[in-house]
């Protein structure tokens, strides 16, 4: 008995022996988890970027860095980021992009790298309608609302002067409209595309746009930290191939097909 169990266990030895020295199914490895890029952008600014009913980030330039990124093969994520400071969250590493209607300036490329533009701009004059102001210099008495920390703060600064008190500095566009509509202020300065798609959504608070000449072109671009060209090219990429393909005149059309490009 003893020998037979012996011959057993050799046999079953043998046995295993075959089988691991046979041939394996190689293992397949997990594909390495894509990074999300984190986008900074301020959603009170309609129709650029702004909250839905559900709470989610919305907007003509959500649509176009969405494109983008599918163009460009990475992922995104929005999140809601105050402007005043948007800058910062940049620089330490909070954000990866900001995408918030955000005009390149001289000054702002000091410190962040901006992507090819991606739409042209310009400053507009919002007063009630029975208001005499037809042009810009006529603000230098008058009470005047800008957003924090805008190029629309920047320009009633040098026109008004950086201390001067009749200069009303809140911290979004939405909040500088409604001090225009309960009379705190007599004027607003902003940009365009926000200011046309307000008048045309609160038609019965009466107000009128004023275009003036003065007012330079703008230009928004996408910012990513200084010196991270990995990115910006991968930005450039995808801003790129929408423009060729048409996706990016789809999207214009979307929110501003009632305003000339």
């Amino acid at each position: 008995m003893k020998r037979i169990f012996n011959l057993g266990l050799c046999a079953l030895s043998a046995a295993l022996l075959l089988t691991a020295c046979g041939k394996q199914e190689p293992k397949t490895a997990a594909a390495p988890e894509q990074t999300v890029y984190l986008v900074g952008a301020e959603a009170t600014f309609a129709p650029f970027e702004y909250q839905n009913e559900q709470k989610e980030i919305v907007g003509f330039d959500v649509d176009v860095m969405n494109a983008i990124a599918d163009k460009g093969g990475f992922k995104i994520k929005f999140v809601n980021t105050p402007f005043e400071g948007i800058f910062n969250f940049l620089a330490q590493g909070d954000r990866d992009l900001l995408a918030s209607a955000i005009t390149i300036t001289d000054e702002r490329k000091q410190t962040v790298d901006f992507s090819e533009p991606y739409f042209e701009a310009n400053q507009l004059i919002v007063v009630p309608k029975d208001s005499k102001v037809t042009k810009f210099t006529d603000l230098k008495n008058l009470k005047v609302g800008v957003q924090s920390a805008t190029t629309g703060d920047e320009i009633v600064q040098k026109e008004l002067g950086k201390s001067n008190p009749n200069i009303k500095r809140l911290e979004s566009a939405t909040l500088v409209m409604k001090e225009l509509e309960g009379g705190g202020v007599e004027a607003v300065v902003s940009d365009n595309g926000v200011i046309k798609n307000y008048i045309k959504n609160n038609p019965s608070e009466g107000f009128r746009f004023i275009s003036d000449p003065a007012f330079p072109k703008e230009y928004y671009g996408i910012a990513v930290k200084k010196g991270n060209a990995e990115l910006l090219a991968k930005v450039n990429k995808g801003l790129e191939a929408i423009k060729a393909d048409g996706t990016y005149d789809k999207i214009y059309a979307k929110y501003f097909a009632d305003t000339a490009k």
